[in-house]
């Protein structure tokens, strides 16, 4: 359950971040503006994914801010190309941690 949880979350992470990250570079003169069709269509994946995950919906949010976080940095590495230092490694460990105490904790 854990790791399905957690994939979850970094896919829609993913979903969200294609969703703002095409139309960042439209805007930005970098794309054409036919990205904002996938950009749209990730966008709709994120909500639908967010609808899957089994917390209620504050509890998924405040969870997945953190897979969010954690995601944004792997993708600055991976797509802008900018290795993330120290700081960002720590702050995305922490953020993780604090999903973890979210998402986990034993409840009754």
């Amino acid at each position: 359950m854990i790791a399905k949880t957690v994939g979850l979350f970094f896919i829609t992470a993913i979903a969200e971040i294609v969703g703002c990250y095409l139309p960042y570079l439209w805007l930005r003169g970098r794309a054409e503006g036919w990205v904002l069709v996938p950009a749209a269509a990730a966008l709709v994946a994120f909500v639908w994914l967010l609808t899957l995950h089994p917390a209620a919906a504050g509890r998924t949010y405040a969870a997945y801010g953190a897979v969010y976080v954690a995601t944004a940095l792997g993708w600055l590495w991976a797509v802008e190309g900018i290795r993330p230092d120290r700081w960002d490694l720590l702050g995305g460990a922490l953020a993780l941690s604090g999903m973890a105490v979210i998402a986990f904790a034993p409840r009754g």
